[in-house]
């Protein structure tokens, strides 16, 4: 919740209630064309009261756990191989593709520097981490974008929960807002995220990839205006600059204690050092990214994913 609430401000200062305080990791990833998302990594504690019970399986995210909830080394490892390259593989199938797949990521610690060896038909490609802000086409939209969505469902959720029932309160509803209706709402509104959108967000690293862009469906400013409305008939004083405020906490930064612990944790998951991930310079990425410029090369093309 927005800071200024009501809610939000009680949360602060109740120790007993630490829902706002809950942290997941979580991965996005979909093809140059955007007419293939990824399944979405989600990693958070293990088995929440509100899953047990529940197989994996059935959700509608992968779900991973670690006790700072963060991707790691071997978090990583495990989703490349038993979910990343099944499905580009099942993907490829189901469109008559060579499966020739050209992977774009970003200078993470989580990320292996030698993934090039896992799959003889992976290709993957670091990108310089001074560039990366600049280039990752994720970061050009589609997560802010997701973000604005998965906070538009939550108020949705609010609304029609405390319309249902008038006894219901928001912070009663808030208390009962859990793991398992948060990955529901991550599903969702990775679905809403649009095809058009995810091909757009190339035009910078590939621009030749891009097709006609008239500018992003739904964008960021008319959601963050729904959700202002949503919040009025909560009773809530909200304006655009607290929801944009609260977009931007999600994407903070973690603390010199998070670094620390999450280091410490690649420590133990490996016995042995590992090279850092090559940097490619723009030269090189250019070259990597000549390679899939002939898409109509039956021999030879790649699924460009991110």
């Amino acid at each position: 919740m927005p800071t200024r609430t009501y809610i939000a401000k009680k949360e602060k200062a109740a120790s007993c209630h630490k829902a706002s305080k809950e942290r997941l990791s979580l991965l996005l990833g979909a093809n140059a064309a955007g007419d293939f998302k990824l399944k979405p990594l989600v990693c958070l504690a293990e088995n929440p009261r509100a899953i047990k019970g529940i197989w994996n399986g059935l959700l509608p995210v992968i779900w991973k756990s670690n006790k700072k909830a963060l991707v790691t080394l071997s978090v990583f490892e495990d989703w490349f191989t038993n979910h990343f390259v099944p499905e580009v593989k099942d993907y490829c199938a189901s469109r008559g593709l060579p499966f020739k797949v050209l992977l774009v990521l970003d200078s993470a610690p989580c990320h292996p520097a030698n993934l090039n060896d896992f799959h003889p038909n992976v290709k993957v490609v670091y990108l310089p981490p001074s560039t990366t802000s600049l280039l990752q086409p994720m970061g050009q939209g589609v997560i802010a974008s997701f973000k604005a969505y998965y906070l538009r469902r939550t108020f949705t959720m609010a609304f029609r929960a405390t319309e249902k029932d008038k006894e219901l309160t928001l912070n009663d509803f808030w208390k009962s807002y859990n793991v398992l209706a948060a990955v529901k709402n991550i599903s969702d509104s990775w679905d809403e995220v649009k095809q058009t959108n995810l091909n757009a967000v190339w035009k910078k690293l590939c621009p030749q990839f891009v097709n006609d862009f008239h500018g992003f469906e739904d964008s960021v400013e008319v959601v963050i205006k729904n959700v202002v409305e949503l919040s009025k008939q909560l009773d809530l004083e909200v304006e655009a600059e607290d929801v944009i405020e609260l977009l931007a906490s999600h994407g903070e930064e973690l603390s010199a204690e998070d670094l620390t612990q999450l280091k410490q944790q690649f420590i133990e998951e490996e016995d042995t050092p590992t090279p850092e991930p090559r940097r490619f310079t723009s030269k090189e990425l250019a070259g990597a990214f000549a390679m899939i410029e002939d898409v109509n090369n039956a021999d030879y093309t790649f699924k460009c994913m991110v």
